[in-house]
């Protein structure tokens, strides 16, 4: 398996929106180490992979949402390490503002160097705002749009895809398009993961037949890679080759981490990942053990598998540290 990555990040900056497919299950409590103890970590790792493992990409990152209190700094480090969140910010779960409070958030993202802004909506208004958990969530999302439009950001926005959401996507992508959001591709269709919060939304998975329902904008959804569990069966699965590793600062650990090699820290979530692995069977296993013919749920690739991986823990009662849980040290394999 080859580690093709690697994500450093402190959960350190918190989400003020609770929505109900949230990766992270964010409660609103940041649970990452400080930000200048992770800052300084994250220099040593890209100093250590650039003379060890120079083949291994890096990025240094904070979350649950980028309402950084130093904004303008953190953006700065990212940049100097070379991360991608230094030129592209997810404008999710921040704090409501007005309009010149927005403003001034994006002028010192744009002097700071961030070309792209990216934004999630999860229905027209009121069902957005309820699925996010927060009133005025998409009244503040489309005033930065519009904002990002007059400043000259390249823009970007992911409309979940779900079976209650199908029905308002006709009326959501043209408010989109009139606030800013004009490129080709600038909107997409995406249906939610399973991981954190997202198990919930089982019950509203996307099926076949609410892809009825988006008429010219069904173009709007990636068809490639999201596939009935049908459509996957038929087609060609292989185990993955690659690997990115998660490391997860938190006051719990980051103490030890100052004080340890970078490439034990390394090793030692390689190992997390080997023996997660270990403990399941193959893609072409699983898919005969567990896959439907005739699914028409729909799912990403990874999403698949790893709803394949989940149901043979629980059926087998197989108990194994999951490397899929994003809030702690982990990995993806693709």
């Amino acid at each position: 398996m080859i580690t093709d990555s690697i994500v450093l990040q402190t959960l350190s900056a918190p989400c003020f929106n609770r929505c109900r497919h949230c990766l992270l299950s964010s409660d609103g409590r940041v649970t990452g180490a400080p930000w200048d103890r992770s800052a300084a970590l994250a220099r040593r790792f890209k100093s250590w992979l650039s003379l060890n493992r120079p083949e291994v990409r890096f990025d240094f990152g904070f979350g649950y949402s980028m309402e950084h209190p130093r904004l303008g700094e953190a953006l700065d480090t990212l940049n100097e390490l070379g991360s991608v969140m230094g030129r592209m910010l997810q404008m999710d779960g921040l704090k409501l503002r007005d309009r010149s409070g927005a403003e001034a958030l994006l002028i010192t993202c744009l002097e700071h160097g961030v070309k792209h802004l990216n934004f999630t909506f999860y229905g027209t208004r009121e069902y957005h705002d309820a699925f996010a958990g927060r009133q005025g969530d998409f009244s503040s999302l489309l005033q930065l749009v519009r904002l990002a439009a007059e400043l000259g950001f390249e823009r970007s926005a992911g409309i979940m895809l779900t079976a209650e959401s199908a029905p308002m996507i006709g009326a959501l992508v043209p408010e989109l398009r009139e606030a800013g959001l004009t490129a080709e591709r600038s909107v997409r269709l995406l249906v939610p993961h399973s991981e954190g919060r997202g198990g919930e939304l089982e019950a509203i998975r996307t099926r076949r037949r609410d892809l009825d329902l988006l008429g010219e904008n069904a173009a709007l959804l990636n068809r490639s890679a999201f596939r009935t569990e049908g459509e996957w069966m038929r087609s060609e699965l292989e185990d993955e080759t690659k690997r990115l590793i998660i490391i997860t600062l938190t006051p719990q650990n980051i103490d030890e981490y100052e004080q340890t090699d970078i490439g034990e820290i390394i090793a030692s979530v390689e190992a997390l990942d080997d023996a997660y692995y270990a403990a399941l069977p193959g893609v072409k296993e699983l898919k005969a053990l567990y896959g439907d013919p005739e699914g028409d749920r729909l799912f990403g690739r990874r999403d698949l598998l790893d709803h394949w991986r989940k149901t043979h823990l629980a059926r087998t009662g197989t108990e194994v540290y999951d490397v899929t849980d994003e809030t702690r040290n982990g990995s993806r394999r693709y």
